[in-house]
């Protein structure tokens, strides 16, 4: 397994296909959440909002994936049910377009409950 320091470096490692593909969702994550600290975890492409993983997304021969998105999936069951995949992941083939109106409502709504916890936190007090 090749380890990548950067982002960049990830998606380089990509046929040229895969990897316009793969800057659409960096570019769409990067526009709904650009705080988001970005970062390669697991092998691939990850995002933290107030320190709490938000998506990671990586490259396959035949897809995308895109992983992390618990609440959200549940909240989009049905609009994610024809790219669900194997344990909460979605897949996307790269042979169809991207549905980033979906994708972006999604990690909106990810993007929102992130930062509704994180406010919860930092309004609280302790004793």
């Amino acid at each position: 397994m090749t380890s990548f320091k950067t982002v960049d470096e990830y998606i380089a490692s990509f046929p040229p296909e895969t990897q316009a593909v793969l800057k659409q969702l960096r570019r769409t994550v990067k526009n709904l959440a650009s705080q988001a600290e970005e970062k390669i975890a697991y092998g691939m492409a990850g995002y933290k909002l107030y320190g709490k993983p938000l998506v990671y997304f990586g490259g396959w021969k035949e897809h995308v994936g895109i992983y992390g998105l618990s609440g959200a999936m549940e909240a989009y069951k049905l609009e994610l049910r024809p790219y669900a995949g194997p344990a909460g992941a979605l897949r996307f083939p790269l042979s169809k377009p991207l549905p980033l109106d979906l994708i972006s409502d999604v990690l909106r709504f990810q993007t929102r409950e992130i930062r509704d916890k994180a406010g919860t936190r930092k309004g609280a007090r302790t004793r």
